[in-house]
């Protein structure tokens, strides 16, 4: 599989700026995608499904942000787990990047679980905002996870989704925000992966390399996510600070070493610049992170094997690897 150069685009000097600025941080990760959000439109009075077990279907699920749209898998065979993919920093308006960019959905097509693609939420985090962004004319707040643990469930319940038998991975930007949701609302979700992710956000320099490639994807505001940088909302979403809430959850985290194979020349010079020093940065949070959790005694499959460079394919790779672990912590065989 082959990453577009759409989804590392950006001019030269922009990316060098991106690169000495996240190098001098060395702490935040940026994930490749393009600008989009929240999709607009009626939703659904109720739902319908519209294939049967193993289909693929396009559904516009309610929400306080207005109504968002879903791709979705069905399990193959009915059952009632479900797999939520959550996208990168530059998420776009019209299709979850992993549909896209990966095979994500022909790795679970014979298996057992929905999985669940939401579009949408450009340098979200996948959170709930105090407010909208100032600096972008943002005109909604985002509520993410207001949206992914209490709006979606709901709404899937009626297709036999079980609410509380969830997993949730996400790559880069959305590395901490699985592992997030998932502390926080151990009822619903019994695994959680991080691919590449920053896990350790309040590390020295992280909400100032934060704060740069937010403006960067989007133009927006990160006081509006979780306040000035002393603020609660901080350590609330730091993976390093909740970790312990984690105990007795089935978790896989990878990381690479940032060292390009032959493939990723492809980039051109300056993006493939910009992905190595991402996942040099990625690394070290999760090594970060990994003696957190050695140090609380938790158990996660720890995946730092690969050489490879902050990019679609490796988070692919690294998607198929953790199949088994998924498919096992949500009985979804």
């Amino acid at each position: 599989m082959r990453v577009s150069a759409r989804r590392q685009s950006g001019s030269g000097r922009r990316a060098k700026r991106i690169v000495t600025a996240l190098a001098a941080a060395l702490v935040v990760p940026v994930a490749a995608g393009v600008a989009g959000g929240a999709v607009a439109g009626a939703a659904p009075a109720a739902p319908v499904r519209q294939t049967p077990p193993g289909g693929y279907q396009e559904l516009l699920v309610p929400s306080t942000m207005g109504p968002i749209k879903v791709q979705v898998q069905w399990a193959k065979r009915g059952g009632n787990a479900a797999m939520i993919l959550l996208d990168g920093m530059r998420a776009r308006n019209d299709w979850n990047a992993w549909s896209h960019d990966t095979n994500a959905l022909q790795q679970f097509a014979n298996d057992n679980v929905t999985l669940v693609l939401p579009v949408g939420g450009q340098s979200s985090l996948y959170t709930d905002w105090y407010s909208s962004s100032n600096f972008n004319g943002q005109k909604v707040t985002y509520k993410w996870e207001t949206f992914l643990t209490k709006e979606l469930p709901k709404f899937l319940a009626g297709f036999g989704v079980s609410p509380n038998n969830y997993g949730v991975a996400g790559l880069s930007m959305a590395g901490s925000s699985a592992l997030a949701m998932a502390a926080y609302h151990r009822d619903q979700f019994k695994f959680a992966a991080s691919f590449s992710g920053a896990l350790n956000i309040s590390a020295p320099g992280m909400r100032e390399a934060m704060r740069i490639a937010m403006l960067d994807a989007g133009g927006y505001n990160i006081d509006a996510m979780w306040g000035p940088p002393w603020g609660p909302g901080w350590l609330r979403n730091d993976p390093f600070v909740f970790a312990s809430r984690l105990r007795g959850l089935s978790l896989y985290v990878s990381a690479g070493d940032g060292v390009p194979q032959f493939r990723d020349l492809a980039m051109g010079p300056f993006n493939l610049m910009n992905a190595m020093a991402l996942e040099i940065i990625c690394g070290l949070n999760t090594r970060a992170f990994q003696a957190r959790m050695a140090l609380l005694d938790l158990p996660v499959t720890w995946d730092f094997g690969w050489t490879g460079v902050h990019s679609w394919p490796y988070w692919q790779e690294s998607l198929w690897k953790a199949r088994p672990q998924i498919l096992d912590a949500l009985n979804a065989h």
